[in-house]
């Protein structure tokens, strides 16, 4: 898969809430309402890691969790790991909204 331009990066980032680009890789911080929501969250990572055969680089730290995603063979960014960001979003909203 070949790296994006930083304009592809920047258009696939303004599609993303919450994300941002941080060298070469883009990182969010998910906050639950404790820890077992936050070990529940990086539970809910492993399938869709799995499935696309790439994994986020992951920071715990009681309810909160940062996820940043890069793709290390390439060295950079590429359209997997904003498809995998959206994926990771959406896995939380839905998690937080189950918790309310």
């Amino acid at each position: 898969m070949s790296l994006l331009s930083d304009q592809e990066i920047q258009d696939s980032l303004a599609e993303l809430d919450g994300w941002s680009l941080e060298g070469r890789r883009i990182v969010r911080e998910f906050e639950f309402e404790d820890f077992v929501g936050s070990i529940r969250f990086v539970d809910s990572l492993v399938e869709p890691a799995e499935a696309m055969n790439h994994h986020p680089d992951l920071g715990v730290s009681w309810n909160k969790v940062t996820v940043a995603i890069s793709n290390h063979a390439e060295g950079g960014l590429t359209k997997a790991d904003f498809e995998l960001a959206r994926k990771i979003s959406e896995l939380a909203r839905e998690m937080q909204k189950d918790a309310r």
